[in-house]
């Protein structure tokens, strides 16, 4: 389990929003009967298979494949012999609402391939797990409030090696959490005279360096790409490589039995601190602010606009930290799958209580501001079920663009569409 959470974690941190599916020799197809992938409660599910090479479907292919429920185990494993290289997969039903998932594995000189297909029934009523806590607000507000009371003591830095004829870029960091402990991030403003609107993009899971968004800002948009970890975003890779090995290693697994001292407090109100920033900015408009992410980065766009009154929309790709206490019920909770190995009764509790503070679902209750969304089923990163946990509570106006097929990785569609409505959102061309 260890190694496959920290596969999970390499897989967040290489890229959140513009990874893609790599081609390989042996194509391994599995795709639902339904072309939308979606069936009512009590439907079967046929999947189909195929193997293909140079597209050509693979005779006397022989296959294994399982059957799931989303993050589930198995409940069927066989062999099967494709006699022309494609066949079908009877899948049965599902009794409730959820998701149930074909993974098929090939072998071809040696190497073994796989592909995986994932139906949905009824996704749009999954409801979550996690608990609402009675002073879920007061807590924020507190928080908050005790954060504000911090100068941000902006520092910023020119970088000119990353400035363009339409742009400014900066490296800044502000004051967050406690005193002298600083957040980072990449500012972009563009050049020109006048007041613009502002892009806040928030990060994927893992410790990284950050170039910052030139290209929104040159058309229009102020942009600022933050950091989580108080470090530098401009430092060499070495240095990134060193703390995702040491200090900051496996960070998303800190403190989950105390609400005051868990990682993500800091993280959270850092993101609220840096709308603070762009609000302090001379050429920001005032008023028009939407903010951007995909993974970890999904869940804190929906984090910061559930908790800052003053975001104006969100664009967020496969939340993870969603329903995490999903497995406690006999199915998936979201990244990273804290609740996916056994916990002693004597601690179990007490971390329950603490990610009901922390848990997607509960700030997606707050938003009232329009959102874009999308996302995958085929996503064993952050799993269908727990984003569906998150975005069947949110009653602001949403748009879902769901591309089924996609894991924890989207198409160039996806993030044109999205910035496209993003940009219609600040009243942008």
């Amino acid at each position: 389990m260890k190694k496959i959470l920290l596969l999970c974690f390499l897989l967040i941190g290489t890229s959140i929003a513009f990874a893609q599916p790599k081609v390989q020799l042996i194509q391994v197809s599995v795709s639902p009967d339904n072309p939308d992938w979606l069936y009512k409660v009590g439907d079967k599910v046929k999947f189909n298979v195929g193997v293909y090479k140079n597209n050509v479907p693979l005779p006397d292919a022989e296959i294994k494949y399982e059957l799931s429920y989303d993050m589930m185990r198995p409940f069927e494993t066989k062999t099967l012999t494709l006699k022309d290289g494609t066949g079908k997969i009877n899948a049965g039903t599902m009794k409730t609402s959820g998701f149930l998932r074909c993974i098929v594995k090939a072998s071809y000189d040696g190497k073994e391939y796989t592909g995986l297909a994932t139906a949905g029934f009824e996704p749009e009523k999954i409801e979550p797990t996690v608990s609402y806590p009675n002073d879920f607000l007061d807590f924020w507000n507190k928080a908050k409030a005790e954060n504000a009371k911090i100068p941000m003591d902006p520092k910023m830095t020119l970088l000119p090696e990353r400035c363009t004829e339409k742009v400014n870029v900066y490296e800044v960091s502000i004051q967050n959490y406690k005193w002298g402990s600083r957040l980072y991030g990449i500012l972009a403003v563009p050049k020109a005279p006048g007041k613009y609107p502002a892009l806040l993009r928030v990060p994927g899971a893992g410790v990284r360096s950050y170039n910052g968004d030139v290209y929104n800002a040159a058309n229009g948009v102020i942009t600022f790409e933050i950091g989580i970890h108080g470090i530098p975003v401009t430092m060499k890779e070495q240095v990134y490589e060193d703390l995702r090995n040491g200090a900051l290693r496996e960070y998303f697994y800190s403190d989950w039995d105390n609400a005051d001292k868990i990682y993500y407090k800091r993280v959270y109100l850092g993101c609220v601190r840096a709308v603070d920033y762009i609000f302090s900015l001379d050429k920001f408009d005032g008023e028009n602010i939407i903010v951007e992410g995909g993974s970890q980065g999904g869940a804190l766009s929906i984090i910061t606009a559930g908790l800052d009154s003053r975001i104006k929309g969100l664009i967020c790709y496969y939340p993870a930290l969603s329903d995490m206490t999903g497995y406690l019920h006999g199915r998936a909770g979201g990244w990273p799958h804290l609740f996916n190995t056994n916990i002693p009764k004597s601690v179990l509790d007490q971390k329950v209580k603490v990610a009901s503070y922390y848990d997607v679902v509960n700030f997606a209750r707050q938003i009232k501001v329009p959102g874009f969304y999308s996302f995958g089923y085929n996503d064993m990163v952050c799993p269908p079920t727990s984003v569906y946990s998150a975005i069947n509570v949110i009653t602001a106006p949403k748009e879902l663009f769901v591309v089924p097929q996609t894991e924890h990785w989207t198409f160039p569609e996806q993030w044109n569409k999205a910035n496209a409505w993003g940009m219609k959102l600040l009243k942008k061309q």
